[in-house]
């Protein structure tokens, strides 16, 4: 079966030009097929300010009203879509931009009301594996923002690590699939303040006791809950990173397996 990467981009290398600068000719130089996906949660909060628009975070993840939503939509399917898209081309790599409306290609659901409103926040049910394996085939790369939709004409902010994996798992009916989540730290680490405490290996058992020790905490938590969900779920396997995870000289990286 063919291989294929999927990388995603934190909102840290996206803030960073020459950080950006360098992952995107690392990933150019990927060879086969390959699809990038990125938010640009700190642009989305910057322009907002720029706009007198409140953002409202709760455990880390943003409230979407309908000005929010306007933003989002600007800033992600706009700006930082659009300028790692041109920035590929110049590398060589024929990416094409997209949201989950495009070809219909990620479908979501509104997130139901509990605890909290969440306003505009898509959960993903379907990702069409065919729409995306055309451009594939035919030699595009293509470049995911967070933003899906309902199918009723109507937008929603998606968890950008979520619709990784969720195109991941879809794809691996179809491919050998591999997750790369490209951050600002080398790895998972076992000492915050020391950087360099990379764990190299993490499964499902070592997650357990991480988890147990408080040694993996907040926003790392729903990151490798994803991670293990696409491993259940047909994805071969996941590195989490800075962007050298794409270098083949680095193995300074943590690798997620069951």
């Amino acid at each position: 079966m063919e291989k294929l990467s999927i990388v995603k981009i934190s909102g840290n290398i996206i803030e960073d030009e020459n950080v950006l600068n360098d992952f995107l000719s690392l990933f150019s130089k990927i060879e086969g097929k390959k699809i990038l996906v990125h938010g640009g949660g700190k642009k989305a909060t910057q322009m907002a300010s720029k706009l007198e628009i409140e953002s409202t975070m709760i455990n880390g993840r943003r409230i979407t009203n309908a000005e929010t939503l306007e933003v989002i939509t600007m800033v992600y399917g706009g700006l930082v879509n659009k300028n790692i898209v041109a920035k590929l081309q110049a590398l060589r790599t024929n990416a094409i931009g997209l949201s989950g409306a495009d070809g219909n290609s990620i479908l979501s659901e509104k997130r139901p009301i509990k605890e909290i409103d969440f306003g505009f926040v898509g959960d993903v049910k379907v990702v069409d594996n065919d729409a995306i394996e055309v451009l594939i085939t035919n030699l595009f790369t293509p470049v995911f923002c967070a933003i899906t939709h309902d199918g009723k004409g109507q937008l929603l902010n998606t968890n950008s690590d979520t619709i990784t994996s969720q195109i991941a798992i879809a794809m691996s009916k179809k491919y050998q699939t591999s997750i790369y989540y490209c951050f600002e730290l080398k790895g998972v680490l076992s000492d915050f303040n020391n950087k360099d405490s990379v764990i190299k290996h993490i499964d499902s058992g070592r997650y357990s006791s991480l988890l147990s020790e408080g040694i993996i905490l907040d926003g790392m938590i729903p990151k490798l809950e994803n991670c293990f969900y696409a491993l259940k779920n047909g994805v071969n396997e996941v590195f989490m990173g800075n962007t050298n995870i794409l270098t083949k000289e680095n193995d300074h990286f943590t690798k997620i397996t069951l």
